[in-house]
């Protein structure tokens, strides 16, 4: 499958992540802490509403091990409306802003699809952009991010957070999303985006079963010589198919993750840090690492 690796870092070659003022070294999966400023997310939405609850909840996390913290100002629940780009903005950058300030070593990832909070997240210290749509919902979108010179993820969805759970349907998924990235590679490449992180998007347009086929054949994507992400924490591909609450999923979600590591997954974004870095730790020795 073609795509512009000449103009992309090559990984696993480079295990460096260029992200603005600090630098990952992917020596081993890594986790992102998910902080969500919203009031309607799936599972924590309403928690982190204000500046003190973010710290504390930053503070938790760096201390329980996380090597990124991703800021989120607008839930991609299944069925969600997009808010105003006025909103997003006036939820996330204060905060950005007070957290990057008092945490300079961390790395704040910003989840957005919007080129002009990516412009001033970029400008408030953010070293990721976390891109749910693929550069598809904002034509400046990956224009703007190769200007940052930051690190960007990009994952894969069918629709939009408000229609992708309607009737999700695929030929084979796993060849699809692959196609998908061969595609979006060119376009982010030719946009001067260097460090690209590519995620399949669990539960962003699929059935449970799509889903489960994506994890069991998570080795596919290594081909495109990326780091791979994997966002499956407490999502309803976990909680329906057990009939339990996303509250009750913690352990479910923590057997998912040693599978998705054992299947070549080099971060992991979580609600619940401390637990992600233990399977990460016993994956660790049962590679003897």
């Amino acid at each position: 499958m073609a795509f512009w690796s000449d103009k992309i870092t090559p990984f696993p070659g480079n295990r460096t992540l260029n992200c603005g003022n600090n630098v990952l070294i992917i020596d081993k999966p890594l986790v992102m802490g998910i902080l969500n400023l919203t009031p309607d997310s799936f599972f924590d939405g309403g928690n982190y509403t204000n500046t003190d609850s973010c710290i504390s909840q930053t503070e938790k996390m760096i201390a329980e091990g996380a090597s990124i913290i991703d800021l989120g100002a607008v839930s991609t629940r299944p069925g969600a409306d997009f808010v105003p780009e006025k909103e997003e903005i006036s939820r996330l950058i204060p905060v950005l802003e007070v957290l990057v300030n008092r945490y300079p070593k961390m790395t704040f990832s910003v989840d957005t699809f919007r080129s002009q909070v990516v412009k001033l997240a970029a400008n408030a210290g953010a070293g990721i952009i976390n891109d749910i749509s693929g550069g598809s919902m904002d034509a400046e979108l990956l224009k703007t991010v190769g200007g940052t010179g930051l690190p960007y993820i990009l994952m894969h969805i069918q629709g939009t957070p408000k229609t992708m759970q309607l009737n999700p349907e695929y030929k084979n998924v796993t060849d699809s999303v692959c196609e998908f990235f061969g595609q979006k590679l060119n376009e982010a490449a030719e946009a001067g985006i260097k460090e690209i992180i590519i995620d399949p998007g669990f539960g962003f347009g699929k059935t449970i079963e799509h889903n489960y086929q994506l994890l069991n054949e998570l080795n596919t994507f290594k081909q495109f010589g990326c780091p791979v992400l994997v966002g499956l924490s407490r999502k309803s591909m976990i909680y329906k198919l057990l009939n339990i609450t996303p509250a009750d999923c913690l352990p479910a979600t923590s057997a998912l993750h040693l599978l998705s590591i054992v299947n070549g997954a080099d971060i992991l974004r979580v609600h619940d840090v401390k637990e992600a870095v233990q399977v990460i730790d016993l994956a660790g020795m049962l590679e003897g690492k």
